[in-house]
């Protein structure tokens, strides 16, 4: 194995130290270290952080893998700064048995561009109907912890307290789509002022609400662990916050699209901007960044979903739902947290590495930068400043909705355990 150098890279976002890289780990952290064999990254005012962990990507393969294949999903994650992503269960076959979440986990060992952890579905099918097999998907070559109908709502009180309460034997976490599906039948974006003007059925701010809040009272009464997905509105973050205040078992996550994005862009009616949960209002952004920088959201997560092209350009009641993201999340955390001041690059590595690990069970991410701990590393060049060019992605699909858009910081280099994956802004 290769190692590294690196010099004089702001750890966290502090003072210039050097980092070696040898046999997977952080050998040595100091300054003015003399290179001994060593390749040398030279990092002036680059930023290291610990390896990103993302516990929402849509990873498409098996099944659909002319939008996503496990090895392009995970050379977009490194790309974007990441050591380690979650695939959803969504693909087809659903990844509701051991044998399917092995097949993806090992899809992930073979990639080699970031560790690839499997969530399982909670129920078979996605269904909603029967719980999955639970206790085989956690004691899998896998060792699936997360469970997840992501896509689709556990909106069944019983089978949700249920599956709560199975998780508990082996210290999983329920991490629920929060989306009453009878309030949101038909829906096309969020339920406002822009879907009465444009005349589109509106997904109401309650058929989240209501789910998270049904769901942590559940949570608490069996004494298990939820984790809620993608919070998008004011309203989520106000029931999140209390039930914490409670001492409840509850974490969540939010979008770097749900930090940035409002309602406001379906007016172009552009499909780039169609998804699941849709774009909320200006209020609703504000509190999100917020709650992300109070810790009330743990991390972000950026529900990578990507189709390909003719499921997206065509008109908007037609597109499917969602966004690729891998790519571009650390620099839109950037202009919407760092930038702003509402957080430093220490929160970031906390928002995007320590916790979202500590969610998923990941004991090898998220850990500090320090010595005799793995080199699992990205360094951002903060100061850059360029424009989304979606055909330069790795990811096989194309539907950003950042394209022409000015972002600031770019990923320049990513080491997974002290190899790098990502040098000079290029795949290795």
């Amino acid at each position: 194995m290769t190692s590294y150098l690196i010099k004089n890279a702001r750890v966290l976002g502090g003072e210039p130290q050097d980092l070696r890289l040898k046999d997977g780990l952080i050998a040595e952290i100091g300054t003015g270290l003399a290179a001994d064999g060593e390749t040398v990254v030279e990092a002036d005012g680059l930023v290291a952080l610990p390896g990103l962990v993302d516990l929402h990507t849509h990873l498409r393969e098996p099944g659909r893998e002319d939008a996503e294949t496990v090895l392009t999903g995970t050379r977009a994650a490194a790309k974007g700064g990441f050591t380690a992503v979650h695939a959803m269960a969504n693909t087809f076959p659903v990844a509701d048995t051991a044998g399917v979440v092995e097949q993806v986990w090992r899809l992930g060992r073979e990639s080699g561009y970031c560790d690839v952890q499997p969530v399982g579905a909670v129920t078979v099918g996605l269904e909603g109907k029967q719980l999955a097999e639970l206790g085989t998907m956690a004691d899998s070559a896998a060792g699936v912890r997360v469970f997840s109908d992501d896509g689709k709502c556990v909106d069944d009180a019983v089978i949700m307290r249920r599956a709560l309460e199975y998780v508990k034997a082996f210290g999983g976490v329920i991490a629920q789509h929060a989306q009453e599906p009878r309030l949101t039948e038909g829906a096309q974006m969020n339920e406002g002022a822009v879907s009465g003007e444009l005349g589109l059925r509106g997904w109401p701010a309650v058929a989240e609400e209501s789910i998270i809040a049904r769901d942590v009272l559940l949570a608490a009464h069996v004494g298990s662990r939820l984790h809620v997905c993608h919070v998008s509105t004011a309203g989520s973050v106000e029931i999140i916050r209390w039930a914490k205040s409670k001492g409840w078992d509850v974490t969540a996550e939010v979008t770097p699209h749900h930090l940035l994005l409002t309602d406001e862009l379906v007016r172009s009616y552009d499909p780039v901007y169609k998804v699941n949960p849709p774009l909320r209002t200006e209020t609703d952004v504000m509190a999100l960044r917020e709650a992300l920088a109070d810790g009330t959201i743990d991390a972000v997560a950026t529900d990578h979903a990507p189709h390909p092209s003719e499921d997206k350009d065509c008109e908007w009641a037609a597109a499917a739902m969602g966004m690729v993201g891998l790519e571009t999340a650390l620099s839109v955390v950037q202009q919407t947290m760092v930038d702003t001041g509402l957080i430093g690059w220490a929160e970031v590595a906390d928002r995007m590495s320590r916790r979202p690990a500590a969610i998923g069970g990941l004991a090898g991410q998220g850990r500090p930068v320090s010595v005799d701990e793995p080199a699992n590393l990205v360094l951002v060049d903060p100061a850059y400043r360029g424009t989304v060019n979606p055909d330069s992605f790795a990811t096989r699909s194309r539907n950003t909705p950042y394209r022409g858009r000015d972002l600031p910081g770019r990923v320049v280099a990513t080491f997974l355990r002290g190899r790098a994956t990502v040098l000079d802004g290029e795949l290795v």
